[in-house]
């Protein structure tokens, strides 16, 4: 026998209040006293009611629904930013829609159209190439944005929140140089993103400054085992670096990988510093040294300004930088240390060979 489906009417009934007042309650269109609300969802779990919200949008035009893009979600950077948009949105009662555009420009302009079709009171968007998509520069003036680490040069028509890469780049080149290190390596993910370009750019700068020297650049990819490939491929056909920089996530694990295959330890063999700072990180025999991003900042900022957009703030794009930290662990060592030197002797004396 087919259960009565549950209605708006019904929890109104079981709560003893209006059905307007059921409806602002999920709605959150007015605010509510707290011993109403808690009636209201009581009687709601009670019953198993389930908002229609499909029907609620047909109503009003616009969901109370937020809409969330990033290049990929099997960087935990980017699930970890999606994660703390969630808990902010649900605090001021609004659900969140994510989708991933895998880094390709034509997916993601389905994906965004996708999005656009819940009629979402916002987006948050982290764009997968230093070019607007079309989708959104129509959406310009219509619909709240804001774009998320990933920040094109020349600023944004929206509000951006990310971080500054160049001083992060250059706080990792420095803090190898301090150690003696001339041979560095940077394992970067796609140059033809802004954010990797402004890391590459502040590491050369610190190295040039400093010693003179140009780092040796590898791209990698974002795929984690194809960067593993192709930078054992290079540690086949190059001599041996003793510091590598690691400027995601990703290609520091790509790194990871590609010196266990040549067996080369850390920081005895090779001094590593990475990028994004997770539990897994110092949870190694070795811990990585790393550059911590400020992603609870991040995701703080981002809804601020997103929530002030929807609430219909006109003023200008602004665009914010953050301040990223060193977190200092064991993976790099100094560069003419005991093991170093040993290191040195046995790459030449296997050149020789």
């Amino acid at each position: 026998m087919d259960r009565k489906r549950v209605t708006i009417k019904d929890v109104a009934a079981k709560a003893g209040v209006s059905i307007a007042t059921v409806s602002n309650v999920f709605s959150g269109t007015k605010p509510v006293n707290a011993n109403l609300r808690e009636r209201v969802e009581k009687a709601a779990r009670d019953l198993s009611y389930q908002m229609d919200r499909a029907a609620s949008q047909l109503r009003s035009g616009q969901a109370r629904v937020v809409g969330v893009l990033v290049p990929d979600l099997d960087d935990v950077f980017f699930t970890s930013l999606v994660s703390r948009i969630e808990v902010l949105a649900m605090q001021d009662r609004y659900d969140v829609i994510v989708a991933s555009s895998r880094d390709d420009t034509e997916l993601e302009q389905s994906r965004l159209r996708a999005l656009l079709g819940w009629r979402p009171s916002g987006l948050i968007a982290v764009p997968c190439s230093d070019t607007a998509p079309d989708v959104l520069l129509e959406q310009a003036g219509r619909l709240p944005m804001v774009f998320a680490d990933r920040v094109g040069p020349g600023g944004s028509f929206v509000d951006t929140v990310a971080i500054d890469n160049h001083e992060a780049g250059c706080i990792a080149a420095r803090h190898l140089v301090e150690f003696g290190h001339r041979r560095i390596v940077v394992a970067a993910s796609n140059l033809a993103i802004s954010p990797i370009r402004e890391r590459v750019r502040g590491i050369a700068e610190a190295v040039r400054s400093s010693i003179g020297q140009e780092p040796t650049v590898v791209e990698l990819g974002s795929n984690g085992e194809r960067g593993a490939e192709i930078f054992a491929r290079w540690l086949e056909d190059n001599r041996h670096p003793f510091a590598v920089i690691g400027l995601t996530n990703v290609t520091t694990l790509s790194v990871l990988s590609a010196l266990a295959r040549h067996r080369m330890d850390i920081p005895d063999s090779v001094s590593v510093i990475a990028f994004d700072d997770y539990p897994w990180m110092s949870a190694r025999k070795t811990a990585l040294t790393a550059i911590r991003q400020p992603i609870e900042e991040m995701a703080q900022l981002v809804w601020e300004r997103l929530r002030l957009r929807m609430s219909g703030d006109g003023s200008a794009p602004q665009q914010a930088a953050l301040k990223v930290s060193l977190q200092v662990r064991d993976s790099v060592q100094p560069a003419d240390g005991p093991l170093a030197q040993e290191t040195e002797k046995t790459t030449v004396a296997k050149a020789a060979t």
